[in-house]
């Protein structure tokens, strides 16, 4: 059996600003574009890599929540606390650079940590935490 990356949920509050931050600052492709019931899901993915997409969505269409678990998620998301993702490059000080020049929030910059990952941090617009691990990558995006 054999098991690969599909697709992950994040949360977002803001489509514009989703945009901005997962296609112009990080270079994901757009995969799709959904709006429904004035709510909209976007999904996106690297280029090179079309079986694995981030589904943004908005947290307020979870079925079953309560109003007070959805005042909850919105003030984890609001802290920074309530959603994380990693993703990896073969240069991160590039990668850095490019995505610090977007404007968007630095939590870290590049760094050595001690258990030997190099990587750094951004926020997206809604608060996930985006970390960036320095990994060598094949050239079709895969652990070499």
């Amino acid at each position: 059996m054999t098991l690969t990356l599909h697709q992950t949920f994040l949360p977002h509050t803001d489509p514009a600003a989703a945009l901005a931050f997962y296609r112009d600052a990080l270079g994901f492709t757009v995969l799709n574009d959904v709006g429904y019931n004035g709510l909209h899901w976007i999904t996106v993915g690297p280029a090179d890599q079309s079986s694995a997409s981030i589904v943004l969505f908005p947290p307020q269409a979870t079925p079953g929540l309560t109003d007070d678990e959805r005042r909850t998620i919105a003030e984890l998301m609001a802290k920074g606390s309530y959603a994380t993702i990693i993703l990896a490059t073969n240069d991160l000080d590039g990668t850095f650079d490019r995505i610090q020049a977007s404007s968007a929030e630095v939590v870290q910059e590049p760094t050595l940590q001690p258990y030997g990952v190099r990587d750094c941090a951004f926020r997206d617009p809604a608060g996930n935490l985006v970390r960036i691990q320095e990994v060598s990558l094949s050239p079709h995006g895969n652990r070499a």
